[in-house]
């Protein structure tokens, strides 16, 4: 009997803690975003942030864009001004054909973390990346970002 009670505990209160979410929809994509975070679509680039805004999820889209995948790495290091060999941003095949690029940065000078996505297929790229303060980068804000982060969906 206790362990009954012990086991129906547990799942309400991981249930009752669960992070709720909306979906962000654009014709291209999904993310799903915390509840109670806002988001901006300024010229098709999208922000999302918590209300406190010590950090962002933003996504940007190209389409018809002429970079070839040799220059794709150079390309993500190259947003942040980074002296980081080729090697540092990680690249695999994912679902629908898409080659994903993965590079994580920390900015010394403005104390920022950063994480990059790239999706590139022929001429598309969807560049997703995360900023967050580094006194944030901790506990449930490191959670939430990551998990939004990881819930981007490219539709096509």
């Amino acid at each position: 009997m206790k362990r009954i009670l012990l086991v129906s505990a547990f799942v309400s209160g991981s249930l009752f803690f669960a992070q709720k979410t909306n979906t962000y929809e654009s014709p291209n994509y999904t993310i799903n975003v915390p509840a109670g975070w806002k988001s901006t679509n300024d010229s098709d680039i999208v922000n999302i942030f918590p209300t406190n805004e010590i950090g962002a999820i933003t996504i940007s889209e190209y389409h018809d864009l002429n970079l070839p995948k040799t220059e794709t790495k150079k390309f993500v290091l190259a947003l942040y001004k980074s002296e980081d060999a080729e090697n540092k941003v990680k690249e695999s095949k994912s679902k629908k054909g898409y080659t994903e690029y993965y590079y994580e940065y920390f900015d010394q000078k403005d104390k920022l973390f950063w994480i990059t996505r790239a999706f590139q297929k022929d001429k598309d790229l969807f560049l997703v990346t995360i900023n967050c303060g580094q006194k944030f980068w901790n506990g449930n804000y490191m959670t939430l970002f990551n998990e939004t982060f990881n819930s981007f969906k490219i539709k096509k």
